[in-house]
């Protein structure tokens, strides 16, 4: 296996280096099914292997430019593994959701948190808070524009004019907590969970809160509770990116 690795590492590599990548359906040199390889190694044997930390070593050794080439060969690897995990059932979208966030390299860790992903939103509380960061995102994107400026800050207690908004800056609070605590411990699964007990309280605020308030401090900081929802859920994969 790391004789496999290394040969397919350095193929890989050393043809991106000199911008030999297959173009639509031509690939002279098997660079897909030498992609192919890398990853049916780490993930059939479960190997946990920082492809980016590797593809760096191989292009030191191999004395190539690294500039572009890395980040290019992950994207590269992220396609392949969309077509070889769609006969897993795992979905082109939930892995995109996943890979978008950045800085994940591991294959490994990367399908249990897609597959995670997956049976969050195969439940009702994901789907409704699918539904809800739908909702908070595009009216966020509604009023950014229309303000020409960013609400990705925080809310003030002070200027909460109900209980609902409270209660949901509250938990959302607690939440990030457990979620970036489950997440240092690759428990996918409890971190789906605990953003499900966001739904109750998201669902009220909606139901209960009018974010365009009259007043403007009041609806800048009902913006910035908005900005908390989509922050919280954007920890553990970018939604924008899900379908259906």
């Amino acid at each position: 296996m790391a004789v496999a690795l290394a040969d397919k590492l350095d193929t890989l590599v050393g043809f991106f280096a000199i911008d030999e990548k297959p173009t639509g359906s031509k690939d002279p040199f098997a660079l897909r099914r030498a992609a192919l390889g890398v990853l049916r190694i780490l993930i059939e044997n479960k190997l946990r292997l920082p492809l980016a930390q590797a593809l760096r070593f191989a292009a030191d050794i191999g004395g190539h430019s690294k500039d572009g080439v890395i980040d290019d060969l992950l994207a590269f690897f992220a396609d392949r593994l969309k077509v070889h995990m769609r006969e897993q059932g795992l979905r082109h979208d939930l892995i995109d959701a996943v890979f978008a966030l950045g800085g994940e390299d591991d294959f490994v860790r990367l399908i249990a948190r897609v597959e995670a992903l997956r049976d969050f939103l195969g439940g009702d509380d994901g789907k409704n808070l699918l539904a809800d960061h739908r909702r908070a995102s595009n009216i966020l994107k509604i009023e950014e524009k229309k303000d020409s400026k960013s609400y990705d800050g925080e809310p003030k207690g002070t200027l909460f004019k109900q209980g609902e908004e409270t209660d949901l800056y509250n938990l959302i609070a607690e939440i990030v907590k457990l979620v970036d605590k489950a997440l240092a411990t690759e428990k996918f699964g409890p971190a789906m969970q605990a953003l499900a007990t966001l739904r109750k309280p998201v669902d009220a605020f909606f139901d209960k809160v009018k974010v365009n308030a009259e007043e403007p401090e009041v609806r800048a900081n009902r913006l910035f509770l908005l900005s908390r929802i989509r922050g919280a859920l954007g920890r553990v994969a970018d939604f924008s990116r899900i379908e259906g």
